[in-house]
């Protein structure tokens, strides 16, 4: 079985991380949503939100897991027998930044894969940072996120 890790905070999990996810899904037959827990961080969205959005996003595909990891990637990745590690691209920096660290990942872990797939255009300016900050200033986020992620935040701000 090919497991796949697709790690990130998902602060809110957005229509980009969607789209990565469902096109990984033509690749993997097991792709574990894994939300990494920074203690030096404070997320807007509780880690538990968070996994229930996306429960509610793939509760139809069985291939689709979420779970929360502390740590290193690439310990949650033996822990789960993930032979591979998903990232999404959306410019040239991200590249950058993710090839370094897959470089390491490989150095550390050399079973563990590292694939990137490029945002389509679309989807290719959305980012959790910038969609926290316009809902933060009451600005229209729907065109940024799924919609169970819509309804959960408008549950949460009433």
């Amino acid at each position: 079985m090919r497991t796949c890790l697709f790690p990130g905070t998902f602060d809110p999990i957005t229509l980009g991380h969607t789209d990565v996810i469902n096109r990984g899904l033509d690749l993997f037959d097991r792709l574990v949503i894994g939300i990494g827990v920074n203690s030096s961080k404070t997320p807007m969205f509780a880690l538990e939100e968070r996994m229930s959005w996306i429960r509610e996003i793939y509760k139809d595909d069985p291939r689709v897991e979420v779970a929360s990891y502390s740590g290193l990637t690439i310990d949650f990745c033996k822990q789960l027998d993930a032979r591979f590690i998903l990232r999404g691209i959306r410019y040239v920096s991200d590249f950058e930044y993710e090839k370094a660290i897959a470089d390491v990942n490989r150095t550390v872990a050399p079973g563990i894969e590292t694939i990137f797939l490029t945002t389509v255009p679309q989807y290719s300016s959305i980012a959790s940072t910038l969609v926290r900050d316009i809902y933060k200033y009451g600005g229209d986020v729907s065109p940024f996120l799924p919609a169970a992620v819509l309804e959960g935040i408008k549950r949460t701000k009433k």
